[in-house]
């Protein structure tokens, strides 16, 4: 495989983007090993859903779209980032406010670490923010034929 993969798309804020990150980053993720039914892609797929939902309800129509940015540096670290144009920082809520929302960056950070990745939040260029996970990359080997007996 090539040294280096990059992918992205630019969504509109709006909630039915959240599925098209997702179905976008899985079926690249397919495209560069990556079967949809390992469970590597369910971790990735709860990810980017977490990612893209802060993205489109926590910039109060100040980012107008959002970008999301896939990489994978020679076959050993994938990185999802989304990129929107509100300036604030994703914050730790409440306990008492999490009853109801604001668990997703708690939920990002969690998965993240579980899978030995890490989770960064960097300011743009233009005033907005990227959050992005780094993952170890593996893909699931191929299984192996055994060779049996063959009835006569």
């Amino acid at each position: 495989m090539a040294d280096h993969l990059e992918a992205s798309v630019t969504l509109p804020s709006d909630p039915a983007s959240v599925a098209a990150a997702r179905s976008y980053v899985v079926s690249t993720l397919a495209e560069w090993g990556l079967p949809a039914d390992a469970e590597a892609a369910d971790t990735v797929r709860l990810i980017v859903s977490e990612l893209a939902t802060n993205a489109v309800q926590h910039t109060f129509g100040q980012s107008p779209t959002f970008t999301v940015d896939i990489a994978l540096e020679r076959d050993e670290q994938l990185r999802i980032g989304v990129t929107d144009s509100h300036p604030r920082f994703p914050k730790r809520l409440p306990a008492a406010v999490q009853q109801d929302n604001g668990r997703g960056m708690v939920i990002i950070r969690w998965l993240t670490a579980e899978c030995g990745g890490r989770l960064r939040v960097r300011p743009t260029r233009e005033g907005g923010k990227t959050v992005s996970i780094e993952l170890p990359w593996t893909v699931p080997a191929e299984p192996v034929a055994t060779a049996g007996r063959q009835e006569p």
